[in-house]
Parts: structure tokens; sequence; C-alpha cells
């Protein structure tokens, strides 16, 4: 960990510097992965399964015999926790709707919105050393609630040809339509493109690595939208002299143990909640399972010591964080100067992986300093917003006038004349 006490502003653009991502090399790899699989199809995805995962499988979907056995198979204390964590979230994303609210915006003229569901989504779930089966929660419940018609997840295989019966329960729990064995960067260029297997989809979810965070980005190319430039977790924590080091330390490691390209920043203005900190990160490290994980993560994170606790939320905003943990006593005078995160955990018992998991916000959020200008996964992530307008003849007679005078002011004379044709007919049939 890099140690820094009270850094002049100057330094914070080092400071807040991610783990740099190879984009050359990986932009190389994933523009061969995307025109194989359009070329090729199942086929490749199944060579890729094979080169990746080491699976050696002929049909990517999950029989719902599969469903069935992975579901027996899931003891009835996981079950509940999952079926729990689903009531909350259900929750939270389904008061996120919007009633329809028609505006009159001039004598005549109504204005509104309705909502619409993107029809097809698909959603990737990271498979390997974390099956995050937790991310078809966050994910699936709100493509349900806004009514997308078809929802389709990828996950990749493991060398037996299986995924984890975890997401698979899941998947069938909340109403996923189809799932199918494929990973990586592939499994992005399956949705983007369709196989013969794999729908093509409108818009594709869901965190990964580096190559998946990449290829996500180059699918917009073909024109498949996306839910946020999602890349390695982060957190950074706020504490002063009334946090408890034991809390933040776990917090920290929470997520530097998701991987290696993670990073935690931890504030103090407080110098010995700051030194007990380190060794309460150091002493539950030491007996973390993911401990290489953590570790790694650990050497590009950074422990920042600032007299002023007002610079810590400074520093916060500037670095954007994908979750943001505010272990002070009163933190409701600090949350208007929150600017920029992806979601806040706010006192001592907030911790982080509430949010992961079982409060009911959801927890596919932006990284890597995105959270300056996208917001996390919501109901919203999965509607379309129509506009609509309704204008009468005393209407088009009220506001006629404004938008002649504009249309050729703008030089589009046939945008007048449709204006122009409409008063001249209203102003007749009197």
């Amino acid at each position: 960990m890099k140690i820094s006490i009270n850094p002049n502003e100057e330094s914070w653009s080092e400071l807040i510097e991610r783990p740099a991502l190879k984009r050359d090399e990986i932009t190389k790899v994933i523009v061969d992965i995307f025109s194989e699989v359009s070329k090729k199809g199942d086929s490749a995805l199944c060579d890729f399964n094979q080169k990746f995962d080491s699976a050696f499988i002929d049909d990517l979907a999950i029989s719902q015999i599969e469903i069935e056995k992975a579901c027996n198979s899931i003891n009835d204390e996981l079950k509940y926790a999952i079926q729990e964590a689903k009531e909350n979230i259900t929750t939270f994303h389904a008061s996120q709707k919007e009633e329809i609210r028609k505006i009159e915006t001039q004598k005549g003229v109504v204005c509104w919105r309705e909502s619409r569901a993107i029809e097809k989504v698909g959603i990737y779930i990271p498979g390997g050393t974390a099956p995050l089966f937790s991310t078809v929660l966050m994910l699936a419940i709100p493509a349900q609630i806004a009514g997308c018609k078809e929802i389709i997840v990828c996950s990749p295989p493991d060398k037996n040809g299986n995924i984890n019966p975890a997401i698979l329960y899941t998947a069938q729990l909340c109403g996923v339509t189809k799932i199918f064995k494929t990973g990586g960067a592939q499994a992005i260029a399956a949705m983007t493109f369709g196989t013969e297997s794999v729908p093509k989809v409108n818009k594709i979810f869901g965190p990964g690595n580096q190559f998946v965070t990449m290829a996500k980005e180059y699918a917009q190319q073909f024109g498949v939208a996306i839910d946020m430039p999602a890349g390695p977790s982060e957190v950074l924590v706020i504490a002063d002299e009334k946090a408890i080091p034991e809390f933040c330390a776990a917090d920290l490691l929470s997520q530097a143990e998701h991987g290696s390209d993670s990073q935690v920043i931890f504030i103090a203005n407080n110098l010995d909640i700051f030194n007990e900190t380190i060794k309460e990160v150091n002493r539950q490290l030491d007996v973390l399972p993911r401990n290489e994980f953590a570790s790694n993560s650990l050497n590009s994170s950074h422990f920042i010591l600032l007299d002023d606790i007002n610079k810590a939320f400074e520093f916060s905003n500037l670095y954007a964080p994908e979750h943001l943990i505010v272990a002070i006593e009163n933190f409701e005078k600090y949350i208007p100067f929150i600017q920029n995160a992806g979601s806040v955990f706010l006192g001592n018992y907030s911790c982080e992986s509430a949010g992961d998991y079982a409060s009911g916000t959801n927890h596919t959020l932006p990284t890597n300093g995105f959270a300056k200008n996208y917001s996390g996964v919501s109901l919203d992530s999965f509607i379309k917003k129509i506009t609509f307008q309704e204008i009468t003849k005393e209407g088009i007679q009220n506001i006629g006038k404004t938008i002649e005078v504009m249309a050729e002011a703008e030089g589009l004379i046939a945008h007048k004349n449709a204006v122009s044709v409409r008063i001249k007919s209203s102003m007749i049939k009197k």
C-alpha cells in the first residue's frame, strides 16, 4: 500500500490514477475475436470455450434439465438469502416507475413522456474465481420490472462445461429467458452480432475483466448500446475519529479481494484511526482466502492522511469512486458535498457489501472515474423514453407564429409551411 501524509493538491492527479490498461494489446485481441464470432457464429464460441476455459461442449444453450439440477443442488439457506435479496431489490427498483404526466405548455399544446422497455437485453455474468450470481439479481430484476421481452444471460463454463448452479438458480428465479455457456469478449461479440444460438440484443449489461469492458465499448460500433464502462472494482473510504478501524479495514478488503486490478483508497483526518486501520488491514488480510488477489490490489492502493475532512470530499469528487463509504459522525452534513460517486454508504454500519447483495440498490456502477458522467444501473437503464405531443387547432394558432418565425430564420421554409398550412386551414374552417 502507498501511504501519503497531507499530500498537496498538485499531487492529487497522481493519486487518483487507476491501474493502467494495455489498451492496444487488448483491442487487437478483441477485434480478432469479434471477427471470428461474426463469421463463424457458434463454432467460434465453442472454439473459444476450449481455448480460454478448457471446456469441450457442443451445445451452448443451458437446458431445462440443467436448470432443475442446479436448483436442486442449492441449499435452502442460500435459496432463502437470494429470495430475500430479490425482494429488497424488487421493492427499490419498482419504486422507480414514473407516472405519465401530461403538461400543457401552452393553451392547446399538450406534451408528455411514456416509457417503453428495451425489447432484447443481454446480461454478462463473470464466472471464474468468483461466480457473481448476485449480478443476475441486479440486472435481471429491473429488466423484468421494465418489461423486457427477452432477457438472455451469457456466462463462461467451467472445464466440465457447467455454469455455477447459483447463477442458474438465480437466473430462473428472476425471469431470464435464455442462458448460454460462453464468456469473455466472445460472449459480448455473440450478443452484438447474434449467432445460430445466441440472439442479437439491443443493449448489453454486466461487469467483467479488462477484455469484457473493452469488448463492450467496441460493441457500440455495431449499433449495440451498453450500460456503462464498468471495469475493475473500487472503493474510497472517508473516516474521522468516530470511525471503527476494524470496519474500515473490512470494507477496503471487500473490494481488494475482487481482483488484482481492483483499487481501494482510505482517507482519514485522525492519525490514530489512520494507523489502526492500516494495522487492521494487515491483520485481516492474513486470514483471507483470497489473500493473493487482495495483496496485489493493495499494491496499487492509497492510504491518505488529510487533516481537513472537507479536503477528503474534494479528493473524493476528483477521484469519482464506484463506491464511497462515509464513516464519519455527522455524515448528513456532508451529503450535499458529494458530487461524484456511483453509490454512497453512510455511517459506520452501512457496509458496501450490503449494496453488493441485499439492501436493494444496484451494484452495477460506473468505475474508473466515470461516476463523473454516468449513473449506476437503475430501472431507467432498461427503458426508453418516448415524447408525445398533441396540438389542437387552438394550439397551432397559439404557437404557430413562433414556429414560423424561427423556421424562416433558420432558412427551413418547408418547416414554416408545415405550420402555415395548418393555421390557414384552421382559420378557413372557423
